[in-house]
């Protein structure tokens, strides 16, 4: 598969570039500053520079053109401002998704995280409370989305060693820790898994071998409430329905 990775330069965007990269997939790293093109190959992956804070719609879906899947994995990262959480974490986002309706790539998994769906605490700190909203919004956005999309809400990220073993299931998910190359392996498991598509799904490290832990989610009752809830959703222009009013 050729598979294209917004925030290709990031933590868990190199690990899954290598990952797929070995297992003999086409990744392609989307970065916006060419100094980070040698690491990006150094990974396995296609080093393309676009920055998705600038770029219209039309030329993002140009670099997808033959792409099998898209992963948006970008995010503005620690010690940006929040208009960079918007611009990034949202904005960015959305011009994915909309470059990959246009270029008919048929999977879409957006990384997410825990706290996204819900509004921010009282008394939580201004800038995250900004990007957790910018993470729901950027949800919202893509459900309203005729692509193969799921949103896959990590816990707390680190940098241990992979476990294999994780917690992988719809909200709520008690809040916990999980290594980025976990992560990593579970995103991988779902590209090759469309029977998750159209869910939004928690990740935690847990008891369960990654493998089972996606088949699991795939043969559940769960993706088949979700692919009849889109079948029924009434189409655009009726009552209730329409984009987010962000787009």
């Amino acid at each position: 598969m050729r598979i294209v990775i917004a925030g290709g330069h990031g933590k868990i965007a190199l690990l899954l570039e290598r990952l797929l990269a070995e297992r003999g997939d086409q990744p392609v790293g989307l970065i916006r500053n060419p100094v980070q093109a040698a690491d990006v190959h150094k990974a396995g992956a296609e080093p393309v520079v676009c920055d998705l804070e600038t770029a219209p719609a039309d030329e993002v879906a140009g670099l997808l053109s033959g792409a099998d899947a898209v992963v948006f994995a970008a995010g503005a990262g620690p010690g940006s401002g929040v208009a960079r959480k918007d611009s990034v974490d949202r904005a960015a986002s959305v011009l994915m998704a909309d470059a990959a309706e246009r270029a008919r790539v048929g999977r879409f998994v957006q990384i997410s995280s825990m706290g996204a769906g819900q509004p921010p605490q009282r008394g939580t700190d201004e800038v995250w409370a900004v990007y957790i909203t910018a993470k729901t919004a950027a949800e919202d956005d893509l459900r309203s989305r005729d692509l193969g999309w799921t949103i896959l809400r990590p816990g707390g990220l680190t940098d241990d060693p992979a476990t294999g073993r994780v917690r992988l299931a719809a909200p709520p998910v008690p809040r916990g820790k999980i290594p980025r190359a976990d992560v990593t392996a579970v995103i991988a498991a779902l590209l090759d898994e469309p029977a998750t598509r159209h869910q939004t799904l928690e990740l935690v490290s847990g008891d369960t071998p990654v493998a089972a832990a996606v088949r699991s989610i795939s043969s559940s009752p769960l993706q088949d409430r979700a692919s009849a809830v889109r079948r029924n959703r009434p189409a655009a222009g009726q009552a209730g329905t329409g984009r987010p009013a962000h787009r």
